[in-house]
């Protein structure tokens, strides 16, 4: 069962990350669209926080695999 939760939490946070193109083609609106736009037009600032936002849903996302562990395996510690 830990083969699995090692990929499926990367993945879920990597289907959340990956709607640059999506949003783009469709015009759909979102945090990719404006990720986009802010590449485009050199805003800086947004592209750091968006950067910062989805690094930060890929760490949580590692993390909650982290504590899944612990409730799957009772030889693996979280602290």
């Amino acid at each position: 069962m830990t083969p699995i939760v090692t990929v499926y939490g990367p993945l879920a946070a990597s289907l959340v990350t990956g709607s640059f193109v999506v949003e783009y083609i469709f015009s759909v609106p979102g945090m990719g669209r404006f990720f986009i736009t802010a590449v485009t037009n050199r805003d800086y600032p947004l592209i750091m926080g968006v950067t910062l936002v989805y690094s930060l849903l890929i760490v949580f996302a590692n993390i909650i695999v982290d504590f899944i562990y612990a409730l799957l395996d009772p030889r693996v510690s979280v602290g």
